[in-house]
């Protein structure tokens, strides 16, 4: 009897093994390019897309879309800015910096950024 319960337990570890290892790749797991407008600043890092007007929170995996705004050298901070980036858009966690946003824009890479905000792109 004890064997048995031994075998569904193995068993049991073995499916859920499986199923956490069998990640299904949905169309947001693809990098895509975004347009919009970037601002920064100590409690915020916010994108608002040009397309959609959905403001997004931002995740800079690139280490280069932040250093790149800096370098700007703005008097203040949360001057936006027109960039062009490469990223994947998340679901926002529920706690933390960004819990505010539905979304997170995470930047895989930095394609333009200027201070001339295209007045054809984003209105």
């Amino acid at each position: 009897m004890r064997i048995r319960y031994i075998k569904y337990f193995a068993y049991l570890l073995v499916l859920i093994a499986a199923c956490s290892c069998n990640k299904k790749t949905s169309k947001t797991d693809k990098p895509a390019i975004y347009k919009g407008l970037y601002s920064f600043g100590p409690e915020i890092k916010s994108f608002k897309d040009c397309d959609s007007e959905h403001e997004f929170w931002v995740t800079d995996s690139s280490a280069q879309l932040e250093l790149q705004y800096s370098q700007l050298n703005f008097e203040k901070p949360y001057e936006p800015v027109y960039v062009e980036v490469e990223g994947i858009k998340s679901k926002s966690g529920k706690e933390g910096m960004g819990s505010e946003y539905d979304s997170t824009l995470v930047v895989k890479k930095v394609i333009k950024i200027t201070k001339e905000i295209p007045e054809d792109i984003c209105n």
